[in-house]
């Protein structure tokens, strides 16, 4: 599965993405608001093995961003949902891009690209972010994007 957006690909990982999601997952310098970081790719690789092998009723989606005028097709982040309640369609969103590409709107975009997907595949009724109090840029895309900050 794939999605595209203005300079953006939204790839379905697959196994050819462990090493790089292995790597990115337990990176605690891209984390650092996170009160824990698994460190064991282990556990990771097995994790996502899982999500992988999930055909029948996804819980979960998982993406790898990668800019479409990089021929190289490098990674640069993750996007991701996942189901917060079956019942009310509700959709956890989370996204991660590398530092070195930050700044260049490519988290926005994912997110936007994200909540399409949610409300026009998933037929969701709500979509949600959550971030640390102290992770200022998190906070302002997802407002940025169109999400309310909850009283």
């Amino acid at each position: 599965m794939e999605l595209y957006g203005e300079n953006l690909l939204l790839s379905k990982i697959s196994i050819n993405d462990l090493d790089f999601i292995c790597r990115i997952e337990t990176d605690e310098n891209l984390w650092y608001f996170e009160e824990y970081v698994e460190s064991d790719k282990g556990v990771i690789h097995e994790e996502y093995i899982q999500k992988i092998e999930e055909k029948v009723n996804p819980i979960s989606y998982d993406f790898v961003v990668t800019n479409t005028t990089d021929k190289n097709k490098t990674p640069i982040g993750l996007a991701q949902l996942w189901i917060d309640s079956e019942y009310r369609k509700s959709w956890e969103i989370g996204f991660a891009i590398l530092p070195q590409y930050g700044g260049k709107g490519y988290g926005s975009q994912a997110a936007k690209m994200l909540l399409r997907f949610a409300f026009e595949k998933l037929d969701a009724h709500k979509v949600f972010g959550m971030c640390n109090s102290n992770n200022k840029r998190s906070a302002v895309l997802m407002e940025h994007i169109g999400m309310r900050r909850a009283k």
